[in-house]
């Protein structure tokens, strides 16, 4: 049976997130900005993660799975190279950081990589794309998951080898089209979506989710903590799989923080690793034409007669744009037993705001 659900208002969740983060031993500046990464997702649509994941934030708290009073440390730092581990310290004022001094070198020099190793979980990496995006960059993102078991199968495998291990691509507006944005998991549903499965009491779709024995099955019941009964399974089969494969050696072998391999420590919490790419368009033709053929190719795709007249082609990063104009003025649905996890962790923070 489907879980009741409620809308919160995201003023308040943002408040509440920052609170509870904060009691819980964060920087308030650090609080601040993970909480507003956190509800940002929520906003755009992107409920596995959101604020759902503050339990497992503020056990990893507790756990010294994020490390409260991380130094960063630059690996390497040259005119388009840019190297920074982490230290364990959180994940998106950590990522924002890493977007900001990468986009001054993509900007001087027509592009630029960065990577950034041991850094807690970094979120929605859509976000990262978006902040390039604004500064007029394309760029390219790819992660890996350590510090827990995996959560995903191989192409013909029976059980978890990969994390979920995100691909992301932005592309910046044009003055008639808003920024491009890609942003997937490597595994046919993440994680996260398939534990608000679990609390709502709703199956996932066929074919996304194999059970302990690697026998299909819709029931998501086994992954209704943080660690999973079964595996996620590639998105595409083999293409997936190949992705998640690149995110392995591209974000864990060059971002220095090491692979899901079982060599790399496994203590419970979550570590990424990221490996991007920045371009400035400027840099490769006439900004004008650029432009026109990004326009001329968005209209071309998206005049597509439909299969279902109700659900046009869209452009893609149009529907987290739309979903957050609607929860925006409508409130941010959110399960029962969800808000209930949260206002647990609260209460035993001994934080007095409730949801």
């Amino acid at each position: 049976m489907s879980t009741p659900e409620r809308r919160l208002n995201p003023t308040n969740l943002l408040e509440f997130c920052a609170t509870v983060l904060s009691e819980g031993g964060a920087s308030k500046d650090d609080a601040a900005c993970v909480a507003a990464h956190l509800v940002d997702a929520n906003l755009k649509g992107h409920d596995s993660h959101g604020a759902g994941l503050l339990p497992a934030y503020a056990q990893h708290m507790k756990r010294g799975q994020v490390n409260l009073e991380a130094s960063e440390q630059v690996l390497a730092d040259t005119s388009v190279i840019l190297r920074i581990d982490a230290d364990g310290g959180w994940g998106a004022p950590a990522g924002q950081r890493l977007v900001e001094r990468a986009s001054v070198k993509a900007r001087e020099h027509g592009l630029a990589a960065a990577t950034l190793g041991h850094v807690h979980h970094l979120g929605r990496l859509g976000a990262y794309a978006e902040q390039a995006a604004a500064a007029g960059l394309v760029s390219i993102h790819f992660v890996n998951v350590t510090d827990h078991a995996p959560l995903v199968a191989p192409y013909r495998g029976t059980d978890a080898r990969f994390g979920t291990n995100p691909v992301c691509i932005g592309y910046p507006a044009t003055p008639n089209r808003p920024a491009f944005l890609l942003d997937m998991a490597t595994s046919q549903i993440a994680l996260g979506k398939v534990r608000i499965a679990a609390n709502r009491g709703v199956p996932v779709p066929g074919g996304s989710l194999i059970d302990k024995h690697g026998m299909a099955t819709t029931d998501p019941s086994g992954m209704a903590g943080f660690e999973l009964a079964g595996a996620l399974t590639p998105l595409g089969k083999h293409k997936g799989y190949g992705l998640a494969f690149a995110c392995e050696l591209l974000a864990g072998v060059l971002g220095g923080g090491g692979t899901i391999q079982p060599g790399t420590p496994r203590r419970g919490g979550i570590s990424n690793g990221l490996f991007s790419i920045f371009i400035d368009p400027a840099a490769f033709g006439d900004a004008d034409w650029m432009q026109a053929e990004t326009d001329a190719m968005a209209r071309y795709a998206l005049a597509s007669p439909p299969m279902d007249w109700d659900s046009p082609v869209l452009y893609p990063g149009d529907p987290e744009r739309a979903i957050a104009g609607k929860r925006g003025k409508e409130g941010i649905p959110m399960d029962d037993i969800t808000i209930g996890q949260l206002n647990a962790v609260a209460e035993a923070l001994g934080v007095a705001e409730r949801l």
